[in-house]
Protein backbone atom coordinates (compact mmCIF):
# COMPACT_ATOMS: atom_id res chain seq x y z
CA UNK A 1 0.00 0.00 0.00
CA UNK A 2 1.11 3.27 -0.96
CA UNK A 3 -0.01 6.58 0.51
CA UNK A 4 1.18 10.41 -0.68
CA UNK A 5 3.72 11.69 1.62
CA UNK A 6 1.99 15.28 2.33
CA UNK A 7 -0.84 12.64 3.94
CA UNK A 8 1.80 10.07 6.00
CA UNK A 9 3.24 13.52 7.25
CA UNK A 10 -0.25 15.38 8.10
CA UNK A 11 -1.25 12.43 9.23
CA UNK A 12 1.93 11.83 11.69
CA UNK A 13 1.27 15.82 12.93
CA UNK A 14 -2.23 15.83 14.00
CA UNK A 15 -1.55 12.01 16.13
CA UNK A 16 1.51 14.15 17.88
CA UNK A 17 -0.56 17.24 18.22
CA UNK A 18 -3.74 14.99 19.30
CA UNK A 19 -1.03 13.60 22.32
CA UNK A 20 0.23 16.99 23.39
CA UNK A 21 2.88 18.25 21.17
CA UNK A 22 2.55 21.88 20.07
CA UNK A 23 2.21 22.42 15.99
CA UNK A 24 5.51 23.55 15.53
CA UNK A 25 7.21 20.80 17.24
CA UNK A 26 4.80 18.06 16.10
CA UNK A 27 5.44 19.27 12.03
CA UNK A 28 8.93 19.25 12.70
CA UNK A 29 9.30 15.31 14.73
CA UNK A 30 6.08 14.04 11.96
CA UNK A 31 8.15 15.23 9.34
CA UNK A 32 11.12 13.31 10.39
CA UNK A 33 9.46 10.36 10.85
CA UNK A 34 7.66 10.80 7.30
CA UNK A 35 11.41 11.56 5.39
CA UNK A 36 12.47 8.22 7.22
CA UNK A 37 9.34 6.15 5.69
CA UNK A 38 9.72 8.21 2.61
CA UNK A 39 13.66 6.82 2.16
CA UNK A 40 12.78 3.75 2.62
CA UNK A 41 13.24 3.19 6.64
CA UNK A 42 10.07 2.62 8.07
CA UNK A 43 10.93 0.79 10.98
CA UNK A 44 11.78 3.70 12.28
CA UNK A 45 9.53 6.32 10.94
CA UNK A 46 6.30 5.46 10.54
CA UNK A 47 5.90 2.64 12.39
CA UNK A 48 7.34 4.02 15.70
CA UNK A 49 4.54 6.47 15.38
CA UNK A 50 2.53 4.46 17.56
CA UNK A 51 5.08 3.92 20.15
CA UNK A 52 6.14 7.66 20.54
CA UNK A 53 2.61 8.59 20.77
CA UNK A 54 2.29 5.80 24.03
CA UNK A 55 5.64 7.14 25.12
CA UNK A 56 4.06 10.71 25.31
CA UNK A 57 1.13 10.04 26.95
CA UNK A 58 2.84 8.13 29.70
CA UNK A 59 5.20 10.87 30.57
CA UNK A 60 8.18 9.08 29.64
CA UNK A 61 9.23 12.11 26.75
CA UNK A 62 8.06 15.46 27.93
CA UNK A 63 6.42 17.61 25.33
CA UNK A 64 7.36 20.39 25.88
CA UNK A 65 11.15 19.95 27.43
CA UNK A 66 13.91 22.29 25.70
CA UNK A 67 17.78 21.45 25.57
CA UNK A 68 19.69 23.25 27.82
CA UNK A 69 23.37 23.78 28.03
CA UNK A 70 25.25 22.38 30.90
CA UNK A 71 28.98 23.73 29.99
CA UNK A 72 31.47 24.60 27.47
CA UNK A 73 34.89 23.35 26.99
CA UNK A 74 36.45 24.92 23.90
CA UNK A 75 34.73 23.41 20.45
CA UNK A 76 33.01 21.10 23.12
CA UNK A 77 29.59 21.86 24.36
CA UNK A 78 27.72 19.49 26.88
CA UNK A 79 23.77 19.82 26.84
CA UNK A 80 21.12 18.07 28.96
CA UNK A 81 18.42 16.78 26.62
CA UNK A 82 15.56 17.12 29.85
CA UNK A 83 13.65 13.62 28.57
CA UNK A 84 12.39 15.75 25.37
CA UNK A 85 11.41 13.97 22.29
CA UNK A 86 14.70 13.06 20.99
CA UNK A 87 14.53 14.23 17.31
CA UNK A 88 14.07 17.67 18.38
CA UNK A 89 16.65 17.52 20.43
CA UNK A 90 18.77 15.56 17.71
CA UNK A 91 18.29 17.92 15.78
CA UNK A 92 19.53 20.95 17.72
CA UNK A 93 22.57 18.62 18.78
CA UNK A 94 23.64 18.51 15.17
CA UNK A 95 22.94 21.71 14.21
CA UNK A 96 24.69 23.18 16.86
CA UNK A 97 27.88 20.89 16.30
CA UNK A 98 27.78 21.91 12.42
CA UNK A 99 27.85 25.76 13.93
CA UNK A 100 30.47 25.10 15.83
CA UNK A 101 32.41 23.89 13.57
CA UNK A 102 31.69 26.43 10.67
CA UNK A 103 33.90 28.45 13.25
CA UNK A 104 36.27 26.28 14.26
CA UNK A 105 36.36 23.24 11.32
CA UNK A 106 35.09 21.00 14.32
CA UNK A 107 32.36 21.04 16.54
CA UNK A 108 31.14 18.34 19.12
CA UNK A 109 28.14 18.09 21.34
CA UNK A 110 27.63 15.62 23.92
CA UNK A 111 23.95 14.97 24.99
CA UNK A 112 22.53 13.61 27.98
CA UNK A 113 19.68 12.52 29.21
CA UNK A 114 17.52 12.07 25.97
CA UNK A 115 15.14 10.41 24.19
CA UNK A 116 14.88 7.65 21.09
CA UNK A 117 15.97 9.79 18.21
CA UNK A 118 14.54 7.76 15.62
CA UNK A 119 16.45 7.17 12.32
CA UNK A 120 19.94 8.39 13.28
CA UNK A 121 20.40 8.76 9.53
CA UNK A 122 17.91 11.79 9.52
CA UNK A 123 20.87 14.02 11.05
CA UNK A 124 23.60 12.46 8.92
CA UNK A 125 21.81 13.89 5.87
CA UNK A 126 21.26 16.66 7.13
CA UNK A 127 24.61 17.64 7.87
CA UNK A 128 25.90 15.94 4.54
CA UNK A 129 23.07 17.92 2.51
CA UNK A 130 24.56 20.78 3.79
CA UNK A 131 27.97 20.31 2.98
CA UNK A 132 29.32 19.25 6.11
CA UNK A 133 30.79 15.87 7.78
CA UNK A 134 28.53 14.61 10.73
CA UNK A 135 30.01 11.26 12.82
CA UNK A 136 27.25 10.67 15.54
CA UNK A 137 25.95 7.91 17.69
CA UNK A 138 23.69 7.01 20.73
CA UNK A 139 23.40 4.38 23.44
CA UNK A 140 20.74 2.63 24.16
CA UNK A 141 19.06 0.28 26.66
CA UNK A 142 20.26 -3.80 26.78
CA UNK A 143 18.80 -5.11 23.92
CA UNK A 144 21.74 -8.05 22.89
CA UNK A 145 23.86 -9.90 24.77
CA UNK A 146 27.49 -9.60 25.19
CA UNK A 147 29.01 -11.56 23.21
CA UNK A 148 29.46 -15.11 24.97
CA UNK A 149 26.21 -14.70 26.80
CA UNK A 150 22.86 -15.32 26.26
CA UNK A 151 20.98 -12.42 28.57
CA UNK A 152 21.03 -8.75 26.96
CA UNK A 153 23.28 -6.47 28.66
CA UNK A 154 24.59 -4.13 25.99
CA UNK A 155 23.10 -1.73 23.44
CA UNK A 156 22.96 -1.88 19.39
CA UNK A 157 23.89 1.92 20.13
CA UNK A 158 23.39 2.96 16.63
CA UNK A 159 26.26 5.11 14.70
CA UNK A 160 26.05 7.57 11.78
CA UNK A 161 28.68 8.59 10.03
CA UNK A 162 27.84 11.18 7.10
CA UNK A 163 29.71 12.83 4.08
CA UNK A 164 28.60 15.62 1.46
CA UNK A 165 28.68 14.03 -2.07
CA UNK A 166 29.29 15.82 -5.34
CA UNK A 167 27.33 17.62 -8.25
CA UNK A 168 27.67 13.79 -9.85
CA UNK A 169 28.20 11.28 -6.66
CA UNK A 170 25.15 10.88 -3.97
CA UNK A 171 26.44 11.87 -0.28
CA UNK A 172 28.02 8.77 1.89
CA UNK A 173 26.34 7.92 4.78
CA UNK A 174 26.60 5.28 6.99
CA UNK A 175 23.49 4.48 9.78
CA UNK A 176 23.92 1.23 11.31
CA UNK A 177 23.42 -0.33 15.02
CA UNK A 178 26.10 -2.47 16.42
CA UNK A 179 23.42 -5.58 15.76
CA UNK A 180 23.20 -7.27 12.40
CA UNK A 181 19.59 -6.01 12.51
CA UNK A 182 17.24 -3.68 14.44
CA UNK A 183 14.72 -4.74 16.31
CA UNK A 184 12.74 -2.27 14.31
CA UNK A 185 14.02 -4.48 11.37
CA UNK A 186 12.71 -7.57 12.48
CA UNK A 187 9.36 -6.09 12.68
CA UNK A 188 9.38 -5.24 9.56
CA UNK A 189 10.23 -8.18 7.58
CA UNK A 190 7.94 -10.26 9.84
CA UNK A 191 5.33 -7.76 9.14
CA UNK A 192 6.03 -8.78 5.15
CA UNK A 193 6.66 -12.15 5.87
CA UNK A 194 9.99 -12.88 4.56
CA UNK A 195 13.31 -14.12 6.45
CA UNK A 196 16.31 -12.24 6.60
CA UNK A 197 18.61 -11.88 3.88
CA UNK A 198 21.22 -13.58 6.54
CA UNK A 199 21.39 -15.20 10.50
CA UNK A 200 20.52 -11.94 12.65
CA UNK A 201 19.97 -13.83 15.72
CA UNK A 202 19.65 -16.88 18.05
CA UNK A 203 16.59 -19.28 18.23
CA UNK A 204 15.45 -21.02 21.35
CA UNK A 205 17.69 -23.57 20.86
CA UNK A 206 20.53 -21.80 20.46
CA UNK A 207 21.15 -21.88 16.99
CA UNK A 208 21.63 -18.87 14.44
CA UNK A 209 18.59 -17.92 12.35
CA UNK A 210 16.78 -16.05 9.44
CA UNK A 211 13.26 -16.35 11.11
CA UNK A 212 12.82 -12.56 12.88
CA UNK A 213 10.11 -14.22 14.91
CA UNK A 214 11.99 -16.36 16.71
CA UNK A 215 14.89 -13.48 17.11
CA UNK A 216 12.25 -11.71 18.45
CA UNK A 217 10.88 -14.11 21.04
CA UNK A 218 14.16 -15.17 22.37
CA UNK A 219 15.57 -11.45 22.25
CA UNK A 220 18.95 -12.39 21.16
CA UNK A 221 20.11 -10.59 17.84
CA UNK A 222 23.71 -11.08 16.47
CA UNK A 223 26.11 -8.02 16.98
CA UNK A 224 27.64 -6.87 13.84
CA UNK A 225 30.79 -8.71 13.09
CA UNK A 226 29.93 -11.01 16.10
CA UNK A 227 32.35 -10.13 18.94
CA UNK A 228 33.69 -7.22 17.06
CA UNK A 229 30.28 -5.76 16.91
CA UNK A 230 29.85 -6.39 20.14
CA UNK A 231 32.93 -4.61 21.71
CA UNK A 232 32.33 -1.56 19.65
CA UNK A 233 28.69 -1.73 21.28
CA UNK A 234 30.59 -1.59 24.62
CA UNK A 235 33.33 1.51 23.70
CA UNK A 236 30.52 3.40 22.19
CA UNK A 237 28.21 3.38 24.97
CA UNK A 238 30.72 3.87 27.94
CA UNK A 239 32.42 6.83 25.52
CA UNK A 240 28.87 8.72 25.26
CA UNK A 241 27.86 8.58 28.60
CA UNK A 242 31.80 9.46 30.07
CA UNK A 243 31.65 12.59 27.32
CA UNK A 244 28.25 13.63 28.42
CA UNK A 245 28.70 13.34 32.11
CA UNK A 246 24.88 10.94 31.26
CA UNK A 247 24.03 7.47 31.87
CA UNK A 248 25.39 4.64 30.03
CA UNK A 249 23.49 1.02 29.41
CA UNK A 250 23.06 0.23 33.19
CA UNK A 251 21.40 2.94 33.93
CA UNK A 252 19.38 3.20 30.95
CA UNK A 253 17.89 -0.15 31.98
CA UNK A 254 17.32 1.46 35.79
CA UNK A 255 15.64 4.27 34.20
CA UNK A 256 13.15 1.31 32.53
CA UNK A 257 10.63 3.63 30.67
CA UNK A 258 10.89 2.75 27.50
CA UNK A 259 13.50 2.91 24.01
CA UNK A 260 16.32 4.91 25.14
CA UNK A 261 14.72 6.92 27.38
CA UNK A 262 17.45 9.04 29.19
CA UNK A 263 20.20 7.64 26.84
CA UNK A 264 23.42 9.81 26.00
CA UNK A 265 24.55 11.19 22.71
CA UNK A 266 27.92 12.40 20.95
CA UNK A 267 27.50 14.86 17.79
CA UNK A 268 30.95 15.20 16.21
CA UNK A 269 30.64 18.17 13.43
CA UNK A 270 33.00 19.13 10.63
CA UNK A 271 33.34 21.68 7.84
CA UNK A 272 35.40 20.88 5.06
CA UNK A 273 35.07 24.45 4.23
CA UNK A 274 36.36 26.02 7.30
CA UNK A 275 38.94 23.29 7.18
CA UNK A 276 39.87 24.03 3.57
CA UNK A 277 39.54 20.33 2.90
CA UNK A 278 36.27 20.70 0.59
CA UNK A 279 37.71 20.30 -2.52
CA UNK A 280 39.85 17.31 -1.86
CA UNK A 281 37.11 15.72 0.05
CA UNK A 282 34.94 16.14 -3.13
CA UNK A 283 37.60 14.01 -5.22
CA UNK A 284 38.29 11.44 -2.94
CA UNK A 285 34.45 10.60 -2.75
CA UNK A 286 34.40 10.62 -6.72
CA UNK A 287 37.74 8.21 -6.74
CA UNK A 288 36.03 5.92 -4.35
CA UNK A 289 32.54 6.00 -6.18
CA UNK A 290 34.55 5.21 -9.49
CA UNK A 291 36.43 2.62 -8.01
CA UNK A 292 33.27 1.04 -6.58
CA UNK A 293 31.80 0.83 -9.66
CA UNK A 294 34.39 -1.01 -11.23
CA UNK A 295 34.00 -3.86 -9.44
CA UNK A 296 33.28 -7.06 -10.71
CA UNK A 297 29.57 -7.92 -9.24
CA UNK A 298 28.94 -10.74 -7.34
CA UNK A 299 25.24 -11.30 -8.98
CA UNK A 300 24.69 -10.69 -12.58
CA UNK A 301 22.65 -7.23 -13.05
CA UNK A 302 23.53 -5.85 -9.47
CA UNK A 303 26.49 -3.29 -9.21
CA UNK A 304 28.35 -2.53 -6.53
CA UNK A 305 27.45 0.75 -4.61
CA UNK A 306 28.54 2.94 -1.40
CA UNK A 307 26.37 3.73 2.06
CA UNK A 308 23.25 6.12 1.00
CA UNK A 309 24.13 6.23 -2.98
CA UNK A 310 20.53 4.57 -3.52
CA UNK A 311 18.86 6.63 -1.24
CA UNK A 312 18.10 9.40 -3.77
CA UNK A 313 16.48 7.31 -6.32
CA UNK A 314 14.30 5.73 -3.62
CA UNK A 315 13.01 8.93 -2.14
CA UNK A 316 12.17 10.25 -5.50
CA UNK A 317 10.86 7.43 -6.62
CA UNK A 318 8.63 7.26 -3.01
CA UNK A 319 7.43 10.91 -3.30
CA UNK A 320 6.46 9.95 -7.46
CA UNK A 321 4.25 6.88 -6.52
CA UNK A 322 3.39 7.37 -2.97
CA UNK A 323 5.24 6.15 0.60
CA UNK A 324 5.19 2.39 0.96
CA UNK A 325 3.13 2.22 3.96
CA UNK A 326 1.78 -1.25 6.69
CA UNK A 327 -1.73 -1.31 6.55
CA UNK A 328 -1.83 -2.32 10.07
CA UNK A 329 0.25 0.19 11.19
CA UNK A 330 -0.97 3.18 8.68
CA UNK A 331 -4.62 2.23 10.05
CA UNK A 332 -3.22 2.44 14.10
CA UNK A 333 -1.69 5.78 13.06
CA UNK A 334 -4.70 7.11 11.64
CA UNK A 335 -6.91 6.25 14.39
CA UNK A 336 -4.31 8.24 16.54
CA UNK A 337 -4.39 11.03 14.40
Amino acid sequence: MRVPFDTVADTIEAAFRRAGMAPDKARICARIHAESSRDGVASHGLNRVPRFVDYLQRGWVDAGAEPALARRVGPIEIWDGRRGPGVLNALAATDRALAIAAEQGCGIVALRNTTHWMRGGAYGWRAAEAGKILIAWTNTESVMPAWGGTDARIGNNPLVIALPGTPDHAPLVLDMAMSQYSYGKLEVTRQQGRQLPYPGGFDSAGELTTDPAAIEATRRILPTGLWKGAGLSIVLDVLAAALSEGLATDGIDKVGEGSCTGCSQIYMGFDPETLGSADHLRETLAGMARHLASSTPAEAGRGVTYPGQNTRRMRAENLQDGVPVDEKVWAEVQALA
